[in-house]
């Protein structure tokens, strides 16, 4: 059997060494070639010995720091060129898909690879205490949390300002109910003191909202849930901040000296601005906000600030936190990004950082992964969108091309960490997408698209009951099949009650404790309870058996262990032919078999059988 074996010996050399069987054939011109988007490298291997019927090349090579290196062995076989894939097997020719990745210098932490993240907006999650309900200019508080959100402006025409006062308490009150499904990890929305509900909109860094709670509520949150074996990440917002900060202020609403009235104040370089068509120097806003000056993220001050010693990174870190999800990080700079790094190893050597990337590829034109040294991993917009316009609309090509492009084209470390949500703050509730197919456009570039300002629409819009009970079992399927996708299943808060949502702001409703459907918490349960107990799946390579435009069926494959995964998008029975190798069903949905899979059902298979077999 062939093996190939790459040991680090340096900080950037490496030994490698090939070993084939020894028998009639003669090798010849073996060469490991090595190569991402920027550089190629070829490496001769020298023959080194002939022992216990196995020729063994051997060569010692050094390497530059980068995330993703697509590496693989050519090698001439009796005078023809052959190339060995990731699997060990030589062939005529090869894709991206079948090489090996590695990385040099660039590593994930194990605890945010294959685990399941639970993404919550702390201020509709869960309410500790009626007492911080203190009313401040420009806020509107829902003292009654059977009410619904504010669509649109309120009577002064300000947006996004009415509040439940879900606090950092009231999570750490939920941390058991979260854990017992299966979230190792924490992802919670800004807490900074800020003037909207969502707080993407920064008045004081180092402050966290009255609303949400203290410094203090943020430690013992942490203490708790690392207690409970999780880990916490915080959304950190460092493109923009609010008008109303303590940077800006424009309103006057902070005792400081902001930006807004004064090129001269101390916080006059923390942002960007760009001259007008009367040539007049005029702050920038993000996308057109008024309310969202942008930040400077060239400007040493800022830099200082957020990432120096001291600086707010180091803040929240000491509060127990052990990573950051970095907003709309494709418009920070690289080594903006970079410092970021440094500033959150500093503080934890094994913090870990997402970034919020949509059409942007993370390997296109910037360092911001791919260099080793900036953020981690990504929010896997485009797969969840390939995976979700597959089951709208069956949309095959979509779902392999992407799939394809994800195992070829990103670093191991990142595909392993992934972030695959079922929803977001930013899209409809997954539940809804599904239920009501009808109202989104497959031609849009997203296929959770909707036009948001139908606000009278949206005010009054509601699943009946034949279309929650169509949308939840094609959900049920959907999330199967995310479930054990390389990278993160990670769940907005509620998708696991069956909370529904259409639109961005309509997404962000209050959870309702005493409506939790038990049907999708119990397979949110069961997934997390399988993953638990493959443990080989955090780092499993992915490959595709069977895609038709009913059902997808895939294998995660690490050593000797395999888990196969089937899942059916269609309301039709469909016979099934599963490969050799998987003689124990461990789990079932929709009592589905190894031979048919019941409309919008599943099966989960693995290749040494245990004695954990469930059924739903």
């Amino acid at each position: 059997m062939n093996k190939v074996n790459v040991e680090k010996i340096g900080n950037n050399r490496f030994r490698v060494t090939l070993q084939v069987p020894l028998g009639n054939n003669w090798y010849d011109n073996v060469v490991f070639n090595c190569f991402n988007s920027k550089d190629y490298y070829r490496f001769n291997l020298s023959h080194k010995s002939n022992d216990n019927n196995t020729i063994t090349f051997e060569g010692e090579i050094d390497l530059p720091d980068s995330a993703l290196y697509n590496t693989f062995i050519s090698c001439c076989i009796d005078g023809v060129e052959h190339y060995l894939d990731k699997d060990n097997k030589f062939g005529r020719d090869i894709q991206k898909t079948n090489m090996k990745k590695m990385s040099v210098n660039f590593n994930v932490p194990d605890w945010a690879k294959g685990t399941m993240i639970y993404h919550i907006f702390v201020d509709r999650f869960n309410r500790s205490d009626d007492s911080k309900l203190v009313d401040r200019p420009r806020r509107n508080i829902h003292r009654d949390l059977s009410e619904d959100v504010q669509l649109g402006p309120d009577k002064d025409g300000i947006w996004t300002n009415d509040f439940y006062g879900g606090d950092l308490q009231g999570i750490t009150d939920k941390l058991e109910y979260i854990r017992k499904m299966g979230f190792k990890v924490l992802f919670l929305s800004p807490i900074v003191e800020s003037q909207s509900n969502h707080r993407y909109d920064s008045g004081d860094y180092e402050k966290v909202d009255p609303l949400a709670g203290t410094v203090a509520d943020l430690r013992k949150l942490c203490d708790k849930a690392h207690s409970l074996g999780m880990k916490v990440i915080l959304d950190g917002v460092f493109n923009h901040t609010g008008n109303d900060s303590k940077y800006f202020n424009e309103y006057g609403s902070y005792d400081s000296d902001g930006a807004y009235h004064n090129p001269n104040s101390e916080f006059a370089k923390f942002y960007r601005k760009t001259r007008n068509n009367q040539g007049r120097e005029v702050f920038q806003y993000w996308w057109g906000f008024k309310n969202l000056p942008e930040c400077n993220c060239d400007s040493p001050e800022w830099q200082r600030f957020i990432c120096g010693e001291r600086g707010i990174i180091d803040l929240w870190f000491k509060c127990g936190i052990d990573g950051l999800r970095l907003d709309v990080a494709d418009e920070l700079s690289d080594h903006f990004i970079e410092l970021i790094r440094e500033a959150c190893e500093r503080n934890k050597e094994d913090s870990f950082i997402y970034g919020e990337v949509w059409e942007q590829l993370v390997y296109k034109n910037r360092n911001y992964v791919m260099s080793g040294h900036s953020m981690h991993s990504v929010m896997n917009y485009k797969g969840m969108d390939a995976l979700l316009r597959y089951y709208m609309y069956g949309d095959v090509d979509k779902l392999r091309s992407v799939y394809e492009e994800i195992i070829g084209e990103y670093p191991k470390e990142t595909r392993d960490s992934l972030m695959n949500s079922t929803s977001t703050h930013d899209i409809s509730r997954i539940i809804t997408i599904l239920g009501a197919p009808y109202l989104f456009d497959p031609n849009n570039m997203w296929a959770w698209d909707f036009d948001n300002s139908r606000l009278d629409f949206i005010r009054n819009f509601q699943l009946n009951e034949e279309e929650y009970r169509i949308g939840r079992d094609k959900y049920l399927s959907y999330l199967l099949a995310l479930g054990f996708l390389p990278g993160n299943l990670t769940l907005f808060y509620g998708d696991e009650a069956g909370l529904q949502g259409l639109g961005n702001l309509q997404n962000r409703r209050y959870f309702k404790w005493d409506s939790i459907d038990p049907m999708i918490h119990g397979v949110v349960t069961d997934i997390g309870r399988i993953k638990e107990e493959n443990p080989f799946l955090r780092e499993a390579e992915p490959r595709i058996i069977d895609l038709t435009n009913d059902y997808i069926m895939y294998e995660r494959y690490c050593g000797e262990n395999k888990l196969l995964v089937c899942t059916n998008r269609s309301n039709r029975e469909m016979d099934i032919k599963l490969p050799l190798g998987y003689p124990k069903k461990i789990y079932t949905l929709k009592r589905s078999t190894d031979r048919t899979l019941y409309p919008y059902g599943g099966i989960v298979m693995r290749n040494n059988g245990r004695d954990d077999d469930d059924s739903r």
